[in-house]
């Protein structure tokens, strides 16, 4: 064989090695991160969440998430470990908030409020209404059945 034949499979088998060894050490990187985790640090899941961490256990963590609400997750499932100044920038938000922008309701009341538009405004939807004492479509009066 010559080395011409080989070149393709040389090259296959290295691009998998140096991929394999930079995963093995995003690998290393992620569970020596989970291991500094402490009491009292700001984390996000891998799922988006956003909080602190109570207790370290062998496999798991338990997590205040809001006041008073903890939850316990497995190790990982921590996507990373935020520093004091990042945790609380994004859970609290920035000082450089606008306060001036327009507030989405939290509620439904804005699709139930009126405008002061009389009921007589509104718009016809092609729907027609029936006669109290039209019959019905299927020919039949109230009360029969179609019993056979």
């Amino acid at each position: 064989m010559s080395l011409v034949t080989l070149l393709p499979f040389i090259v296959l088998i290295g691009a998998m090695f140096l991929m394999t060894r930079s995963a093995k050490k995003k690998q290393q990187a992620a569970a020596q991160m989970r291991d500094e985790m402490q009491p009292g640090t700001g984390i996000r899941t891998i799922g988006g969440m956003y909080a602190t961490v109570k207790e370290v256990h062998d496999d798991t963590v338990l997590l205040e998430v809001a006041p008073g609400v903890h939850a316990v997750y497995a190790k990982n499932a921590i996507g990373a470990v935020l520093d004091d100044d990042e945790y609380n920038r994004i859970v609290h938000g920035d000082d450089d908030l606008k306060l001036d922008a327009p507030v989405v309701p939290d509620d439904a009341s804005s699709l139930t409020e009126t405008d002061g538009t009389p009921d007589d405004a509104k718009i016809d939807l092609g729907k027609k209404p029936e006669a109290d004492d039209a019959e019905p479509k299927d020919g039949k009066a109230d009360g029969e059945a179609g019993a056979k």
